[in-house]
Order: C-alpha cells, then structure tokens, then sequence
C-alpha cells in the first residue's frame, strides 16, 4: 500500500451495514417503538372497544403512559373486546385492581382514549401479559345507546311517571314534599347503615349473598306463570290505589301523628324486649313440662268441673251473689290496709328479723344466743315473781345478801346503789347522743340496723364497805342524808320513819 492512499472498505463491509440500516429503518417504519427499553403489554376486557384503534393514546392523570397496540374480538361468541395496551416505565406500576375506562378526547383531538386508575399500592402489580376483567372496564355511553334505550313502552312509563310527579306536585303537594324535607336525614342515615351492613361481617358475605340470591332469581325463574300471576295481582293492587288515591292520602297525612304516637310506644317495646327474652328462657323448661302436667291434671279437672257445677260451687255463687258487692267494696277498703301490712311485713323481714338475728358482742358476759334467744329469758323470772299471794293479794320475796360495794346512783348525787360484786364497766357505755326523728314517710327496711357490737366503759367509783364500820363518819354522814329523804317522802303517809333506813323503806313501801 502506498504512503498516503486512504484504505478502502471491503464490499462485503459495506452490504452488511447497508442491510443492518435498512433493517433498523423499516423496523422503526412498521413499529414506531424503540427498541431496548422498558415496557409492559397489559391487556383489558370491554364490553365495547368504542372505536379505539392501534395508536390510540393511553393516559394516566392526563398524561401519556403508552399506547394501544391491538384490538380484537374476545371469541367464544361473547360481545366483548380485547385491548391490548403497551405501556411505557413511567407509567408502572399497575395494581391488579386498577380500573380502564375508554373515554372521548376533546373535540379536535377526535377518537377515544384508554383512561387508567393504577389502583391501591396494597394490591399486587400486573406483570407482562396479565389481563383485567371486564368487571374493571367502563366504556362511555353513546347518544344511540341512549336512544335505544327509550323505546315505546319505556318512553310511555316515563310520561307516566313525569306526569304523576307533576300531580303530586300540584296544589298542596309541593308544600307537603318540602314538609318531609326534615325526615331525608334520618330516612338516609338509616339507610346508609342498611348498605353498610348489607356488606357484611365476614370475607364471603357478599358471594353467599349473591349464591342466596342466585337461588332466589332460579326459584323465581322456576315457574314463570305464577310469577307473570304475581305481577298481574300486584297490578292490581296498585291500580285498587290508586282508585282510592284520596282516602290514601287522607291516611298518609296522618301518618306523622300515628308516627309521634307510636315512635315512644315502640322504643317503651323495645326496652321491654330484654325482660320478655328472658321469661321466655325461663318458661322454657315449664313449657317443655307442660304436656306432661297436663296429662296428669286431667282427673283434678275432671273432678273440678263437677265442683263447679250448679249443684255444688255453681249453686253457692249464686247464693253469694248478693254479698258480692259488699266483698267488693270491702277489698276496696283494704287496700291501705294491706299496704300498711306490706310495709310492717317489709319492716320486719329486711330490719327485725336480721337485727333479732344478730349477737350481743360482750367479752365478760358473752351471750349465749342470738338476740331472740336472749331476749325472753328475764321473762320467765318476771312471770314467777308473784305466783304467791294471800287474802291481801299477791306478794313476793326479795332475797337479800352481803353487800360490800357502794355506788352513787346518779353520779355525783346522794343517791346510790349496793352490790355484792363490784362494777366491771359499763355496757353499753353512756352516750350522749339524741334519738333520730320519726319519720313516717321513709321505708324501716332502708334505715341503718342498729350495731350490737360496743366497747364497755369504764366502772364508775364506788366504795367498799367491808372496809368502814358503822361509826365511820362516811357512813354516817350517808344514813343520815338516807333518813333525810324517807322522812321527806313519808310526810303526809302517817309512817314513822325510824333511824334505820332499811327498816324505814319497808314500813313506806307497805304504807303505799
């Protein structure tokens, strides 16, 4: 090779390339897509394909995303359409519950477009290839469709309707409409929870709704005379209301009365229906033995359908026919009585028969027995005290001993008391609190029970007498105040009070 020539290509180079250009360029001719990047051919089921067509824009948001690449019939004799969408990356991802929706571009763009809503990121994404049911697709409803759908019956129920509308309308109507204006809120909060728990609870509430409701429309669909014989009755029905249109709306008009009237009368209802479910569950074990008691009360029916014949009860309540009244009257009468009765019996069963019941808490001379039976033991010494008597009446003895204490009785007075034992405490200890009030009006069982539980007090202070003799002047001075009030007390009595006081209160004892 000279210095200086440049090289020459070799020709079979430079087919090759020729071909490869060639190749690309008819490759973008036929595809107008560029090779090597990213996309995803997703495909979508329609009820109609709605002239779109390869090369139809496909938008997310209004923005471009891709394009329709084919549409072909879905086959198997079903009337509905195949689009087949390529879209590009900025476009993914899409959810397995994204919606398409054919849409028409605005007036001078012309044709449809594919609108798509991605769907919820909790949802898996569609991979290459994946197709969206026909349940996820929507296609806009042309002018024709809508006057197809208006035929000659059709547009003759909506003159109808429109017409009615207007009638009801007319007059008082309108006025009547804007009156139950207040009744749409609650009328759609309600219905708003009836859609709500149409829902249901459960995952498959709505597929076994739809199962039920699939048996029903076969149920129905299984005798189509009888149903054509159900409609035409209902017909008829409404046709009897319409005949009797005026007295219907005089009923409806008092309908918001019988509402006020009733509304209260079934909330009281249903406030009662918790109690009524459970008498019913308590009856049921009684109402499960009812054919058997009956059963085995048949001969004491028996017996008392001859007790209540003419000659025997029938006889004497047509005897006491004439006392009837006065009975009646009388039973009248006792009801306060009886209500006092009530409240005695109440008395006692829920405050003195519990308080009758208690103990006496006292831990130098502990009770025996409850209340009760303490209380009447005092009795039968009082009932053998004076079992003795003479010509002038009964009399008793009183059995005297040692006595070694002295109390003053009231204390700090010249009265006082003599034991054998000495004083212990004071149960229960002196208190200086008031009796509470009667009153009539409160119920006894609600008062407070009283409490038997005290602590003793202290003893008061006495004076051993074992310890004094006659001629202490302590005990002087005491007798002698002690003959002081005898002598006070016998004036007028004809008693002579000597000097010993023991035999002094004998004599003005047997004087009075």
């Amino acid at each position: 090779m000279r210095r200086g020539q440049r090289t020459r290509i070799p020709n079979v180079v430079a087919g090759a390339l020729t071909l490869l250009l060639l190749g690309v360029a008819v490759f973008f001719g036929f595809t107008k897509a560029v090779p090597f990047r990213d996309h995803v051919e997703i495909e979508a089921a329609f009820r109609t394909a709605n002239n779109v067509k390869p090369g139809s824009p496909v938008r997310i948001a209004g923005v471009d995303v891709g394009e329709v690449v084919a549409v072909r019939p879905m086959g198997d004799g079903q009337p509905a359409s195949v689009v087949r969408m390529r879209l590009r990356e900025r476009g993914m991802p899409i959810h397995r519950d994204a919606t398409f929706k054919i849409r028409p571009r605005i007036f001078l763009e012309g044709n449809f477009f594919v609108d798509v809503q991605p769907g919820s990121p909790s949802m898996p994404e569609l991979g290459d290839g994946d197709r969206v049911p026909i349940s996820q697709t929507a296609a806009p409803v042309q002018l024709d469709q809508v006057l197809g759908a208006l035929q000659a019956d059709t547009r003759k129920d909506l003159q109808t309707l429109l017409d009615q509308l207007g009638e009801g309308l007319s007059g008082e109507g309108a006025a009547g409409y804007n009156r139950s204006i207040r009744w749409w809120e609650p009328a759609y909060r309600d219905s708003a929870i009836v859609a709500d728990a149409l829902q249901g609870e459960a995952e498959r509430d709505l597929s076994e709704y739809l199962a039920g409701a699939g048996a029903f429309a076969e149920g129905l669909d299984r005798d189509p005379a009888r149903l054509r014989a159900l409609l035409r009755d209902f017909n008829t029905t409404a046709g009897a209301f319409a005949r009797a249109d005026d007295a219907l709306a005089a009923g409806i008009e008092e309908l918001p009365r019988t509402l006020r009237a009733g509304l209260p009368a079934l909330a009281a209802l249903n406030e009662a229906f918790p109690s009524v479910r459970r008498l019913a569950r308590e009856a049921r074990p009684g109402v499960r033995s009812s054919p058997a008691a009956l059963r085995e009360s048949r001969p004491l029916l028996r017996e008392l359908r001859g007790l209540l014949s003419r000659g025997e009860l029938g006889g004497l309540a047509r005897d006491l026919r004439p006392v009837v009244p006065d009975l009646t009257r009388l039973n009248g009468g006792l009801v306060p009585l009886y209500d006092q009765v009530g409240r005695l019996s109440s008395c006692q069963t829920e405050a003195i028969l519990p308080w009758s019941s208690d103990t006496v808490q006292d831990a130098q001379f502990p009770a025996q027995g409850r209340v009760f039976e303490e209380a009447p033991k005092p009795l039968v010494g009082l009932a053998g005290e004076s079992r003795s008597g003479d010509s002038n009446g009964q009399w008793f003895r009183v059995l005297l001993g040692r006595t070694q204490f002295q109390y003053a009785y009231p204390l700090g007075t010249d009265r006082f008391f003599l034991t054998a034992q000495p004083l212990q405490g004071v149960n229960p200890p002196k208190k200086d609190v008031r009796r509470p009030p009667l009153r009539p009006d409160v119920p006894c069982e609600t008062q407070e029970p009283p409490d038997l539980r005290t602590q003793p007090g202290p003893a008061p202070r006495g004076i051993r007498l074992a310890r004094l003799s006659p001629a202490d002047p302590d005990v002087q001075r005491a007798l002698g105040r002690a003959v002081d009030r005898l002598r006070a007390q016998a004036r007028g009595t004809g008693v002579r009070i000597s000097d010993d006081p023991i035999t002094s209160v004998a004599e003005l004892e047997a004087a009075r």
